[in-house]
């Protein structure tokens, strides 16, 4: 598969938990950010995808909501490549090429 093949936007973590967690469990972000003991802030911006869910946070949300760790980690992974695949232009980068000695 070619690297630079278009993918589908991946959505922000943040709005997986606003559409599936926060609806079906009928809770605020208020109170998921009690549940996860974190600044209600801090947890608005993840929810409005102005701040990356971190390691720390991944831990947070996996223990709150179920999922591992791992895929909430690389479900942000996954948005910000496509976010950067949208605005970096690679025209000036080369391949690095070796001849074996």
């Amino acid at each position: 598969m070619n690297d630079l093949a278009p993918m589908h936007n991946p959505p922000h973590p943040g709005e997986l938990i606003v559409d599936v967690y926060l609806s079906a469990f009928a809770m605020s972000g208020r109170e998921l950010a009690i549940e996860l003991d974190v600044a209600p802030s801090t947890l608005s911006r993840v929810l409005n995808g102005r701040s990356r869910v971190t390691p720390e946070m991944a831990l947070r949300l996996s223990k709150a909501l179920g999922r591992s760790a791992e895929s909430w980690l690389a479900m942000q992974d996954a948005h910000d490549l496509w976010v950067a695949r949208q605005s970096l232009d690679l025209g000036n980068v080369g391949r690095v090429e070796r001849s074996v000695a």
